[in-house]
């Protein structure tokens, strides 16, 4: 479904999102705030180790990979048939890798003795390896927090993007990404692909989302810049702003398809490209490109990792930008439909791109690029540009001085009380009340039935435990995000004799992928039926409410993660009066340029 309507009601509703993109543009053409000055100590370093690299070993520079393993040393099958070697170490030697990028499905990140022990694993493969340089790993995950969170408890965990956006505190966005580097950097993480920069403008996004800030530019490019610093300043980690030009205006996920955005140039300038902007007013290290056609840009149909108008035009030449370039995955469908893997490689090269993001066929992918540069279709001074940008990053984020981490610190580091009690307060200001027609909130649960049920085990399970301890007498029916007729009917017969239901629904509007049978539209109404006290709550997207206007209380909270259900849990309760107000607007279902509940929006009690 096409969200033109939307978007040009977001240019129109958000003036103040086009006033800070103009003052923006002059700024970053400047180029004050596009890349710090390299020091001395940087330049010699710099020059002295590409004097001395291989081809091999500059062309490694530019990979960034996912290797299979729970430490460094020790086989893993998973990695042979990608790789042809079969330990995480074996990996990086063979290839002279830039960095490495951590995954719960490659097992990377099970817990903080075992993070930091993989990592002090491989920067010693990448530093011992027979070579004339010396050059540590970018060691990187996706942790974003809220809905992307790699690494769970015992690291804290925040609310996502959208929580914050919510929150509307550029002061929580930096402490969230302060604490969150400070832990990354304990594991020896030192590059972390957030903040997500996207302006969601289309609630029918099935890959952003939550992940962004705000539908509005300047609130988005607020947030942004002050997550840039906390990673970067505070947190001591590079951080990368994702996804350029901008993914915020699709219905298409580009993990499996191929997005083509609409937006006319004027509404990429006022609506897209602010938060990227401000990200790189803050010397942002690294921006991550998007997997989309966007003709306003390039009208080749040449997905936006691939294309030299805008990563080398707009992104280098317009906003100044002078840091390094990353491909978002390059597994993902949206860049493989029209080259082949090897042939993805090079071209992303040719764009203006400098590092290239788990390929799926490494051996072609390298072999493509060396062959390029010994055959001139890559230029040598292009290469060594590229390498140059890539070991500047590691020198100025310290990660040539400090490779490792230091196991004895992660206790005083990693899920401190201190870092908890941040991440409940944060969270405490980011849980939006919407509806509260009946007054029913807050509730006294002391001595009152009431039932849990909706999606998510943990999510279920977490409302109940709260409840539970305030008194309540309470049953939890978890149903997932598609019930059935017989699982919804099963809730309903729990509701019989309670006084209270709260309700958790997690993208209830999506019919298409997450819940095709609406199930959880179902479940609300049938609960809604039975004349109980029912409070929705919704814990990913703010848009569910769309589809069920009769519920009478309704919360968002943007997030399924414990701090997030136990931040929600103790509004209800009324021990913290909600305070937060929609990042977006809610558009009424089927009519995407009607507003049901404004951006603003916001009760409280």
């Amino acid at each position: 479904m096409s969200m033109s309507e939307l978007s040009r009601r977001s240019v129109i509703a958000g003036g103040l999102a086009a006033a800070a993109a103009g003052a923006a543009a002059g700024s970053a053409r400047a180029a004050a705030g596009s890349s710090p000055a390299a020091t001395a100590g940087e330049t010699g370093w710099v020059t002295a180790t590409i004097a001395r690299m291989s081809l091999e070993e500059k062309v490694g520079q530019l990979f960034i990979q996912n290797v299979y393993g729970k430490d460094a040393t020790t086989p893993d099958s998973r990695n042979v048939p990608l790789y042809g070697v079969a330990s995480p170490a074996e990996v990086v030697q063979k290839y002279h890798l830039g960095g490495v990028i951590y995954f719960a499905w490659t097992d990377s990140v099970q817990n903080p003795d075992q993070i930091v022990g993989l990592s002090n694993g491989l920067q010693k493969a990448a530093l011992t390896q027979s070579s004339k340089v010396r050059i540590p790993l970018q060691i990187a995950t996706d942790q974003e927090q809220g809905v992307v969170t790699r690494i769970g408890p015992p690291a804290t965990q925040f609310p996502g993007s959208m929580a914050l956006g919510a929150g509307r505190s550029a002061a929580d966005a930096r402490t969230a990404a302060a604490i969150t580097g400070r832990e990354l950097l304990a594991m020896g993480v030192n590059t972390n692909f957030a903040p997500d920069c996207d302006v969601n403008v289309n609630p029918l996004n099935p890959v952003i989302g939550t992940r962004s800030f705000s539908s509005r530019a300047a609130l988005a490019a607020e947030l942004a810049a002050a997550q840039v610093a906390g990673y970067q300043r505070d947190g001591g980690v590079a951080s990368s702003a994702k996804h350029f030009p901008g993914h915020g205006d699709t219905a298409t996920d580009s993990h499996v398809a191929f997005p083509i955005i609409t937006h006319t140039r004027e509404q990429w300038e006022s609506i897209d490209a602010p938060p990227f902007k401000a990200a790189i007013n803050e010397q942002i290290d690294m921006i991550m490109t998007a997997h989309l056609s966007f003709p306003a840009l390039d009208d080749s149909g040449n997905p936006a990792t691939l294309s030299k108008p805008i990563m080398t035009g707009v992104l280098r030449g317009e906003l100044g930008y002078e840091g390094v370039i990353v491909t978002d995955s390059l597994a993902m469908q949206g860049v493989r439909d029209l080259y082949g893997d090897a042939e993805v490689a090079v071209r992303a090269l040719l764009a203006g791109v400098d590092q290239l993001l788990m390929t799926p066929a490494m051996d072609d992918a390298y072999a493509a690029v060396i062959a390029a540069v010994r055959g001139g279709r890559i230029p040598r001074s292009e290469l060594d540009a590229k390498v140059r940008r890539v070991l500047g990053l590691k020198y100025r984020r310290g990660i040539v001085a400090r490779p490792y981490a230091d196991p004895a610190a992660l206790s005083s580091v990693v899920g401190t009380p201190a870092h908890l009690a941040s991440a409940s307060s944060v969270t405490d200001r980011t849980t939006t009340l919407v509806k509260n027609d009946a007054k029913a909130l807050p509730i006294a649960p002391a001595g009152k039935k009431v039932l849990v049920t909706g999606y998510g085990v943990s999510t279920t399970a977490t409302l109940a435990a709260a409840m539970t301890a305030k008194g309540a007498t309470v049953q939890t029916v978890q149903t997932g995000t598609s019930p059935t007729d017989t699982v919804v009917a099963s809730a309903v017969a729990a509701a019989a004799d309670k006084d209270v239901v709260v309700v958790t629904t997690m993208k209830a509007w999506d019919t298409s992928v997450t819940d095709t049978r609406g199930g959880q539209q179902k479940l609300v109404k049938a609960l809604l039926a039975t004349g109980k006290t029912v409070v929705v709550v919704a814990v990913r997207d703010p848009y569910d409410i769309a589809y069920f206007t009769s519920a009478p209380t309704y919360l968002a909270t943007y997030s399924y993660s414990p701090v997030a259900i136990e931040a929600v849990a103790r509004v209800i309760t009324g021990d913290v009066a909600p305070t937060a107000s929609l990042p977006v607007d809610i558009p009424v279902a089927g009519d995407p340029a009607t507003v049901l509940y404004p951006f603003g929006h916001g009760l409280t009690y």
